[in-house]
């Protein structure tokens, strides 16, 4: 797909404005960029925020939206804001920190993994995938691929991310931001299956009865 240049601007920003709050966490350029795991860190932020623009993901709220819903997308910016500022912070004044680089490296693995996992589906629902919980025109259900064994990888890839992102500051602040995650991501969960069970009806509980929602087999 061609990327959009709006998307493009936004992507930049949002990259730029992302690491700017990282580094300034961790006390400066020279700080922040002298651990290898970190530079790597960068890196990949780089790479996944490169694919972002060719994807059809939007904001549309579609034929049908579920609007008491959107308190989630503020309550995920709040936390998401937290979450490249304290992880770096706590690195650097070592408050509640998990020693060893192997943490630093384990972290960037699952950063590079949950964003990977945060963004296929981007590109498999195509202009189906929304910020918001609606229905878009011409919607369909999709259940092959990731869609089926879990409902929902595009969540499970943000929290992965989330907690590599905090790991590779040995931030165990960070990692009870990730945790603060939870409440408001099950929120968005429940909306969103309330709202394709009433579209889809039978085959949207078919679907839900050989699925998890999270974790294959447990959630």
């Amino acid at each position: 797909m061609t990327p959009r240049p709006k998307l493009i601007v936004l992507t930049i920003l949002g990259t730029l404005a992302c690491l700017g709050l990282a580094i300034l966490g961790r006390g400066g350029f020279a700080a922040f960029f002298s651990h290898p795991a970190l530079i790597a860190l960068t890196v990949v932020l780089f790479l996944l925020s490169a694919l972002a623009p060719f994807s059809a993901g939007n904001l549309s709220p579609g034929e049908r939206e579920d609007r008491g819903n959107r308190w989630v997308l503020a309550a995920f910016g709040v936390i998401s804001l937290l979450l490249v500022y304290v992880p770096a912070y706590d690195d650097r004044m070592e408050l509640w920190t998990i020693d060893g680089d192997a943490v630093r490296w384990l972290g960037v693995v699952l950063f590079a993994a949950g964003g990977a996992l945060r963004m296929w589906p981007v590109f498999v629902l195509g202009r189906r995938f929304s910020g918001l919980v609606a229905i878009q025109r011409g919607h369909t259900l999709v259940t092959h691929g990731v869609y089926g064994v879990i409902r929902h990888p595009s969540y499970l890839g943000l929290l992965v991310s989330s907690l590599g992102w905090a790991l590779a500051f040995r931030s165990g602040l960070g990692v009870l931001l990730t945790a603060l995650l939870i409440p408001p991501l099950i929120a968005r969960i429940n909306a969103e299956e309330r709202l394709l069970r009433s579209h889809f009806g039978e085959e949207y509980e078919a679907y839900r009865s050989r699925t998890s929602r999270l974790l294959p087999g447990i959630y």
